[in-house]
């Protein structure tokens, strides 16, 4: 064999072996090519047809993995295994990650359509300037019901949990900070209370309320409330017009003392490698037709206002996805715990789910 054969031979099976490992480097996220966009996203939380739409308008091929928590994304990024180019994180997940150095600023000259967005929900506590966010969806914490059996009134107030007509009737949301927000909006008090004596307080009151509790669930209290599986569930707010579209006897409220009001934002990891595409992707979802379509799918509330012209007239009149001033006005935005904090919200959480009225 001559020397130019043998080095012909050489340089292709070389040229293969850097192809090859550059593909297995993108399947498994370590190295990102100029055409693909990695999103980082909760479960069935964008409209497919969106997805292919993007792909068709960009070029870009979307390749993306789904988590069922803030806590369990924020540990991935930490990881930097994957190089995802956008996500999804809650507000209070934003400013943790914010704190934590974990997501880039965004660029607001490479932003088109942030006029889109209703001014209430820009500028908020939790990214100031949305220096690092852009709001994707919103919703609200409150308390579904069956009216064959109950009446708004019965929910006047957080406080009306405890009453024992409600026993083994109530299906309540599995989480430290909407758990213990029961007892802190019972009492009058901040859903971003951190006095350790005070925490340990309401969980002892919430006991009483956990009497009443038939079961702690997630997703499923939509289906459990529409099948009439139970008669109360303390829910989101999507999850609740859900189960109210599947069952027409439902309905929805937030007591008098308010609740928590939630977003879920498009941010740009540290770990993004293809920045351009995470632009392109965030000017995409701002435009109002592609909001509005999102919308429809999850049927979750948007913050593009000019959206709202789009969007499902059933959806837009819904009280339940959009609540007026008066309830917005009462609504409180969680805030990002300290390690301690954090600690001791799950420890007394805990401390609940085992007691001895808890299922």
């Amino acid at each position: 064999m001559n020397k130019v054969y043998k080095f012909f031979l050489g340089s292709i099976f070389v040229i293969v072996v850097l192809l090859a490992l550059k593909f297995m480097l993108i399947g498994s996220g370590q190295i990102s090519d100029s055409k693909t966009l990695y999103l980082y996203n909760w479960g069935d939380y964008i409209a497919p047809k969106l997805i292919s739409k993007f792909e068709k308008e960009t070029g870009y091929k979307v390749v993306m993995e789904t988590y069922d928590s803030n806590e369990a994304m924020i540990t991935k990024i930490k990881q930097k295994s994957t190089n995802f180019d956008i996500c999804i994180p809650s507000e209070y997940a934003v400013e943790m990650m914010r704190d934590q150095g974990l997501l880039e600023k965004i660029d607001h000259k490479k932003i088109e359509g942030l006029a889109n967005i209703d001014e209430r929900f820009l500028n908020l506590a939790y990214d100031p300037g949305n220096e690092y966010s852009i709001p994707y969806l919103w919703g609200t914490f409150g308390i579904v019901y069956n009216t064959k059996k109950y009446s708004q009134e019965d929910f006047s107030s957080w406080k009306n949990l405890w009453d024992k007509k409600f026993e083994g009737e109530i299906l309540s949301f599995d989480g430290a900070r909407e758990t213990l927000g029961i007892g802190l909006l019972a009492d009058g008090l901040s859903l971003n209370t951190t006095d350790p004596q005070t925490l340990i307080k309401v969980r002892d009151e919430l006991i009483g309320f956990m009497g009443n509790v038939k079961a702690i669930l997630a997703d499923e209290i939509r289906m459990y409330m529409a099948l009439e599986e139970s008669n109360v569930g303390i829910t989101f707010s999507g999850d609740a017009s859900n189960a109210i579209d599947a069952n027409s006897d439902l309905a929805y409220t937030i007591p008098k003392e308010g609740s928590n009001i939630w977003f879920d934002n498009m941010v740009i990891p540290k770990t993004s490698k293809n920045q351009q595409a995470a632009y392109a992707f965030i000017n995409f979802m701002l435009r109002p037709e592609n909001a509005a379509e999102n919308a429809d799918y999850i049927w979750y509330a948007t913050p593009n206002k000019k959206a709202l012209d789009s969007i499902d007239p059933e959806a837009r009149e819904d009280k339940t996805l959009y609540p007026d001033d008066e309830i917005i006005n009462k609504l409180e935005v969680f805030k990002a715990l300290d390690k301690e904090s954090t600690i001791l919200y799950n420890d007394l959480f805990l401390d609940l789910k085992i007691s001895p009225h808890a299922e």
